[in-house]
């Protein structure tokens, strides 16, 4: 009994570290109808539609035939990593960061085991997170807190787009140089080579565009719910089983804690001291501890400098693993295929993010 509860604690840290920490402030804020409130339906129905889709393609070895395709188009180690951060940094502009995340990763971790490079594993999976957390701040509807943001304090699009510019570029330099931290090495597939599934794959890609169109409001994320499922129930349905429901169990504990911070009266008093010296630096500082969306709401209640208050939730995403929920995505796709360097990612991982966050940070402070 001892060994099973030993073995589901490494296989899922994150998911014990965010039910203890919703249960640690359970006690401070009992549970009452507020909780309701916390939940983010449309998140947490978007990521299980994605994750339910992703397991279905993985079925049919899409992502085995797009990374052969990618390692044959670009040849070496950093191109095929430059490709991989890109394409990550701009779907997290259309579809959100933690959308791209679940979209590439599963990508990135097929072509780095499918050429015997799993050595740029750990950097590969930070820049993407990277990429996935600032490349969506551009624009009003990239990231959560932007919309948020946006919406409160209606600010126009294009002031918002011209605050939003300078980390924006300043980001793509960075990524762009650590890119070429990863030597040029060689690339050949050693998998054997598959044929798309012509029947299952184009089915499998319109229920992924429903799930982005879900992303974008186009239609109710309830009929997401009810059609993907059921189609996958015909189709699949061992891409339901493997959905990862760890993850999902994570946001929403995630969820109560971070809503529950929110509602401590002296976390409100503390905050609402800072905000009136410093509202850029202080944003950031509360994304470390309560992530980057729980920040926009409840720092928009104590400040009206919409411009340093979306400036910080947008860099604060970068740092802690708990800064943004997408970095949680990534930490557990990590791994649950590299279970022993866990401490190993998050060195890197920190060393990176906090990197970035000070840059950004420094850059606004001084030039802006």
């Amino acid at each position: 009994m001892g060994t099973k509860i030993v073995s589901f604690v490494k296989k899922n840290t994150v998911l014990v570290i965010a039910v203890i920490a919703a249960a640690v402030t359970s006690f401070i804020i009992p549970p009452d109808r507020e909780y309701i409130s916390y939940f983010d339906f449309k998140t947490l129905t978007c990521l299980f539609c994605v994750l339910a889709v992703v397991c279905a393609l993985k079925n049919i070895s899409f992502f085995y035939i797009l990374a052969q395709k990618v390692v044959q188009k670009f040849k070496n180690t950093r191109r095929c990593v430059i490709a991989l951060v890109y394409i990550t940094f701009i779907g997290s502009m259309f579809i959100a960061n933690d959308m791209a995340l679940l979209t590439f990763l599963p990508l990135g971790y097929l072509i780095l085991t499918s050429t015997g490079k799993e050595k740029y594993m750990a950097l590969t999976f930070v820049l993407q997170n990277i990429s996935a957390n600032l490349g969506g701040m551009l624009t009003p509807f990239g990231n959560p807190q932007n919309l948020y943001i946006y919406t409160k304090f209606n600010i126009p699009t294009g002031e918002f787009m011209s605050i939003m510019f300078p980390p924006f570029m300043l980001s793509i330099l960075l990524i762009t140089a650590c890119c070429f931290l990863i030597k040029p090495e060689p690339m050949e597939f050693k998998g054997e080579t598959y044929k798309i599934n012509r029947k299952r794959a184009p089915i499998y890609l319109v229920l992924f565009a429903l799930s982005i169109i879900i992303v974008f409001r186009v239609i109710p994320y309830w009929i997401g719910l009810i059609v993907i499922p059921a189609a996958l129930l015909i189709l699949d349905r061992k891409a339901l089983r493997d959905v990862d429901y760890g993850l999902l169990g994570t946001f929403a504990a995630f969820f109560i804690f971070s809503g529950n911070m929110a509602r401590i009266g002296v976390v409100r008093e503390f905050f609402s001291m800072l905000l009136e010296k410093n509202t850029m630096i202080f944003s950031i500082l509360s994304c470390q501890f309560i992530s980057n969306v729980p920040s926009a709401v409840l720092l928009s209640q104590f400040t009206e400098n919409y411009r340093e208050l979306l400036l910080g939730v947008n860099i604060g995403g970068a740092g802690t693993l708990v800064a943004s929920l997408a970095s949680l995505i990534t930490f557990r796709e990590y791994i649950k295929s590299n279970p022993a360097e866990g401490l190993y990612y998050i060195g890197v991982f920190s060393a990176f993010n906090f990197g970035f966050v000070i840059i950004l940070a420094g850059f606004m402070t001084l030039f802006f």
